[in-house]
């Protein structure tokens, strides 16, 4: 059976599993197929072996390591000064450059054993980041991407001005990076999650395909067999994610405040930690929070998904938010989702299963997602109703099964030529 079975490489030099975001997304691709014993390998970094070596222990045979080199240490040695506006677009591309030099190399030697009949390279998912995975005798597939985000209309200075200037530059001198590293014109297949991003390829291409870019593993984020007891006038919200400032969770604890002096017991747990980790601890002590608002730190996902089982709804305001795996792992629990209508969120949510507030203006976006807040809060049976029809919409839409199977299809059509 497996000879019949297409021999896949999946590219990702920043796969891990405990980074979450993109970085996630080629470790579920190796993992499900290997699972279901198609012969696929991963090439990823070394700096995530400790990871990998944990999560994908029954199939560490079939991935492969890039390990650092003194190019890599001594281009990142001289960005490190630099403001990270200007270090992670500039000396991170180098980087990136450089570590796909050492990626060929490795699939020029696995292709030569005849160990690959076709490559997949799920990230970097920005549209307009060049590949030089190309000329290898065997198709290769890039994407899903995602992107072409800018912040809401008066969130501006969300970017400094530095990073404002190089976001500018990247989009103008896209065709060019593209040009002159040419693999995604040379790809079988173009993959991307939305219309926004379709319209952000530097590059003409005949074969872009729209394929979703998260999805949802149902072993782990799956409906409690007993929901906790609604409490008419309580709500309790979860928050998942890296606590910067672009998740907005300064607006989020202002509207928490704001939904208690209005009558409604708002309470918080918030799973995930970051820079802005101590700011927000001082902001909800301020706001009078310390006993309603949790902050619990990096949590592995079982926990994460234990403590949404508890809760009533997951709240995501982010700003700047391209995808939002967070918000399919709630729906997939039954769990209604309250987040910014802006992004990814706006792409998965409707007013079946969850509520989008508008983030602009920005003056009283607090204000909405209190109303919010309180909406759900003196509305149990609106919850269940909105977890039902998430569960729905998952299942039809957003099983990563599913989702392996479109992906076989499109690795099928890329062999055939067709």
């Amino acid at each position: 059976m497996a000879a019949d079975r297409p021999k896949v490489l999946i590219v990702a030099q920043n796969a891990a599993s405990r980074i979450g975001g993109e970085a996630f997304l080629p470790v579920k691709y190796f993992q499900i197929l290997r699972q279901r014993g198609h012969p696929a390998k991963l090439i990823a970094h070394s700096r995530n072996r400790p990871d990998l070596s944990e999560t994908l222990a029954p199939f560490l045979d079939d991935v492969h390591f890039i390990e650092d080199t003194a190019w890599h240490r001594n281009v990142w040695r001289l960005g490190k000064p630099l403001p990270t506006a200007i270090r992670k677009p500039v000396f991170g591309n180098i980087v990136g450059q450089i570590n796909e030099v050492y990626q060929k190399r490795l699939i020029r030697q696995l292709i030569a054993q005849g160990q690959v009949d076709v490559i997949h390279q799920p990230i970097p998912v920005s549209p307009r980041g060049p590949s030089s995975i190309h000329g290898l005798g065997v198709p290769v597939v890039i994407g899903p991407m995602n992107g072409n985000m800018s912040y809401p209309p008066g969130y501006e200075d969300y970017d400094s001005r530095a990073e404002q200037i190089f976001t500018r530059a990247a989009r103008h001198l896209g065709p060019l990076a593209n040009r002159l590293i040419p693999g995604k014109r040379h790809a079988a297949v173009l993959l991307v999650a939305n219309e926004r991003t379709r319209a952000a390829l530097p590059v003409r291409h005949p074969n872009v395909i729209e394929l979703v870019e998260n999805g949802v593993d149902l072993s782990v984020w799956s409906q409690p067999d007993e929901a906790p007891a609604a409490v008419p006038g309580a709500l309790r919200l979860v928050f998942m994610g890296r606590l910067i400032r672009l998740k907005g969770m300064d607006f989020t604890l202002r509207a928490i405040a704001r939904a208690r002096e209005m009558g409604a017991d708002v309470t918080l747990t918030v799973l995930g930690d970051g820079p802005e980790r101590s700011g927000l601890e001082v902001q909800a002590a301020r706001l009078g929070l310390g006993d309603h608002v949790r902050f619990l730190g990096y949590r592995p996902q079982a926990e994460c998904a234990q403590h949404l089982r508890q809760a009533d709804a997951l709240v995501l305001a982010s700003l700047h938010e391209c995808g939002g795996a967070v918000v399919l792992e709630a729906m997939s629990m039954g769990r209604p989702v309250i987040a910014a209508n802006w992004g990814g969120p706006a792409d998965y949510l409707d007013d079946s299963c969850g509520i989008l507030v508008d983030p602009a203006p920005r003056d009283d976006f607090a204000d909405r997602l209190a109303d919010a807040f309180f909406t759900l809060a003196k509305a149990p049976e609106k919850r269940h109703t909105m977890g039902e029809a998430g569960i729905r919409k998952i299942h039809s839409q957003f099983d990563w099964e599913k989702k392996v199977d479109r992906i076989l299809e499109i690795y099928d059509a890329a062999l055939s030529g067709s």
